[in-house]
């Protein structure tokens, strides 16, 4: 059951992804929770403190979508799973994949770092499952995996803004996946 804390913050995601963080006030937030402005502190500490939860519950959310990648699939299985666990989260989640895409700018420090160092390790465990593919000569032994994880992890973080509520995202996903591996696939060759 859900207390009156999940509740702002599910509130605060919503209008943070509406009209920006700096778009909305605490008065925003106390008129669409039904209560007095006063009434938002027994709550949360300031409007900043719900910026950090909503981005923590996004990271969360995203990493542990990829936890549930099988870790006995075959390579290439395991990124298309990877890639519609992340737009599964998209899809579920708009406004907390909103906010996580583009509101983190604004927040302070040191939680501004600790975003950063979260959203790196992310992209290190999708590069890990790209080198694991290439080395396995599923993939293009000179695939450049900075860009690769850049570019697909963008165009999926993206799909807040185009996607349809009821999407089928594995559909979806698996159409990305489609096109990333006709581009990344190239001529395989097993490292000598």
């Amino acid at each position: 059951m859900a207390t009156r804390r999940d509740e702002l913050v599910a509130v605060a995601a919503r209008l943070f992804a509406e009209r920006g963080y700096h778009g909305t006030s605490m008065a925003d937030l106390a008129e669409a929770m039904g209560v007095q402005k006063g009434s938002l502190y027994s709550l949360t500490g300031s409007k900043q403190d719900l910026l950090v939860v909503v981005t923590r519950e996004g990271a969360a959310a995203f990493h542990t979508a990829l936890d549930r990648v099988p870790e006995d699939a075959d390579p290439l299985a395991r990124i298309g799973a990877a890639l519609r666990g992340h737009l599964a989260v998209v899809a579920e989640q708009a406004d907390t994949a909103t906010v996580f895409t583009r509101e983190w700018r604004f927040l302070e420090e040191p939680e501004l770092t600790a975003f950063r160092d979260e959203r790196r390790r992310y992209e290190t465990r999708w590069r890990s499952l790209l080198a694991e593919a290439a080395e396995r000569g599923m993939l293009r032994a000179d695939l450049d995996f900075e860009a690769t994880v850049l570019l697909v992890l963008s165009a999926a973080n993206w799909a807040y803004t185009w996607i349809r509520p009821g999407a089928d995202t594995d559909a979806l996903a698996d159409r990305f996946f489609a096109v990333l591996l006709d581009g990344v696939r190239g001529y395989a060759t097993r490292p000598a």
